[in-house]
C-alpha cells in the first residue's frame, strides 16, 4: 500500500481522508437521529453547492452530462443510502455492503464499455458476494430486508454514477462534485417534502441540536469538500493503484468506530462477511500488481 512514491506527508493526506471517511458513516448515523434522511441528503447537497458554484467553474463537459451525473451519484445514491441507514441498517454494515458498487462498476464496464473481466475480478467478486450473502442470510430484527435492498440500491447508483464520470472524462473533480451537489438537492429536498412531509422538515429545523448540526457540517466540510478535494488531489499526482487500496481501511475503520461510539454489535456473522467483501476488494485492487511482479 506505501510505496517509495509516496512522501510521507502525502501517505498522511490519503490516511487523513481515510480517517474522515471511516468516521463519516457513525457521523450520519448520529445526524438521522434528529434529521429525516431525503431532507439531511438534501441539506448536504445544498451547503456543498451553496455559495461554492460562485467561486468554482463549471466543469467543462456538457451541462446536461453533469445533471445526469448529480441526479445519479448524489440524489439516488445519497437518498437510497441514508434511507437504509435510517430503516436500521447499521453505519459499520452499511460500510461494507456499500463496496459492492466496485464489482457493479465493473458489470456495467463490460456491459456498455465493452471492458474485460480478468480472473481476479471474478475471484473478487465471487469472494465478496459471499460475503453480502451471509448478511441477507441474516435479515431480522434491526436489519430490516427493506434497508438491506436500499443500500444495494445506493451501491447500483453508486456504479452508473462512475460510468457517467467515466463518460465526462477527466475535468475538475471538486467542479463536478459542487456543480453535481447543485443538481441533487432540489429534488431531494422534494421528495422529503412529498415523502417525509412538511411537518417533520420545519420540526427537524426548529429542533435541530449542535450535535445534528455538528453531523451536518462534518458531512458537508470535511467528507465532501474536503477529504474529496485531498483525495482528487492525490489522484492527479500518484498513480490509482497506489491510491485506491487505502479506501480499503474505510469500511475497516467504519466497523471499528460503530463499535466503539454507537455500540454496534459485532456478531460473529458480521465479522465473517465484513472480512470476505475486504478480502475480495483486496483481491480486485491487488491482483493486477501480483500478476505484474510474477512475469
Amino acid at each position: 500500500m506505501f510505496t517509495k512514491s509516496m512522501s510521507m506527508l502525502h501517505i498522511a493526506f490519503a490516511l487523513v481522508v481515510v480517517v474522515v471517511w471511516g468516521l463519516n458513516w457513525v457521523v450520519i448515523k448520529i445526524g438521522l437521529g434528529e434529521i429525516p434522511p431525503l431532507l439531511l441528503a438534501s441539506v448536504r447537497f445544498f451547503l456543498t453547492s451553496l455559495p461554492a458554484i460562485f467561486f468554482i467553474k463549471r466543469p467543462a463537459t456538457p451541462f446536461r452530462r453533469v445533471v445526469s451525473y448529480g441526479l445519479v451519484m448524489f440524489s439516488f445514491q445519497f437518498g437510497l443510502l441514508f434511507m437504509g441507514m435510517y430503516a436500521g441498517v447499521t453505519p459499520g454494515l452499511a460500510s461494507v455492503l456499500i463496496q459492492l458498487s466496485v464489482f457493479i462498476t465493473i458489470f456495467f464496464g463490460v456491459i456498455f464499455f465493452g471492458e474485460k473481466v480478468h480472473i481476479w475480478q471474478l475471484i473478487g467478486a465471487l469472494v465478496a458476494f459471499s460475503g453480502i450473502g451471509i448478511v441477507a442470510m441474516n435479515l431480522g430484527g434491526s436489519l430490516t430486508l427493506t434497508g438491506f435492498l436500499l443500500i444495494i440500491g445506493a451501491a447500483i447508483s453508486w456504479g452508473i454514477g462512475n460510468l457517467l464520470s467515466k463518460k465526462i472524462g477527466k475535468v475538475n473533480m471538486v467542479a463536478l462534485v459542487v456543480w453535481g451537489s447543485l443538481i441533487a438537492w432540489p429534488p431531494l429536498l422534494l421528495a422529503s417534502f412529498i415523502m417525509e412531509g412538511p411537518d417533520r422538515i420545519v420540526y427537524s429545523f426548529h429542533h435541530l441540536t449542535w450535535l445534528s448540526g455538528s453531523a451536518v457540517l462534518y458531512i458537508t466540510y470535511l467528507s465532501t469538500l474536503l477529504a474529496f478535494g485531498l483525495w482528487s488531489w492525490l489522484l492527479h499526482h500518484h498513480p490509482l493503484g497506489s491510491i485506491a487500496p487505502f479506501t480499503l481501511l474505510v469500511p475497516v475503520l467504519a466497523i471499528l468506530s460503530s463499535a466503539l461510539v454507537l455500540g454496534e454489535p459485532l456478531q460473529s456473522w458480521k465479522i465473517v462477511a465484513a472480512v470476505l467483501v475486504i478480502i475480495g476488494l483486496c483481491i480486485n485492487l491487488l491482483g493486477p500488481r501480483f500478476l505484474v511482479r510474477k512475469q
